[in-house]
């Protein structure tokens, strides 16, 4: 391997190993509306909304990595960063759509 070669290998390796400390929150179970207690949809409410929060801090450290490793940065590792930002936004809609249809259904089994 040639010099230019490993000093961009040892730098997204340093880079990657940095973004590293944007923790990825776990996923929030959502319940099935139509079967749920108005409880237990409360709690999946609180959840969502926790999650939602830990998603966003999520990304705003991503987005602080993408910043800090500059336009010099490898385009590997730059679309690596891009690419975690956007399966999180992905990820946040699905949960956001999911819990918006069980409270449909939810409101549906309890008119």
């Amino acid at each position: 391997m040639n010099f230019p070669k490993l000093f961009i290998a040892v730098l997204a390796s340093g880079l990657a190993s940095a973004s590293f400390a944007c923790d990825y929150p776990p996923l929030v179970a959502v319940p099935e509306g139509a079967s749920a207690t108005i409880d237990e949809m409360v709690t999946a409410q609180a959840s969502v909304k926790t999650y939602m929060e830990s998603m966003d801090t999520y990304l705003n450290c991503v987005n602080r990595e993408l910043d800090a490793a500059g336009d010099d940065a490898p385009d590997e590792f730059k679309a690596i960063l891009v690419s975690r930002h956007n399966a999180a936004v992905a990820e946040m809609e699905a949960i956001a759509a999911s819990f918006n249809d069980q409270i449909v259904a939810f409101k549906q089994a309890n008119p």
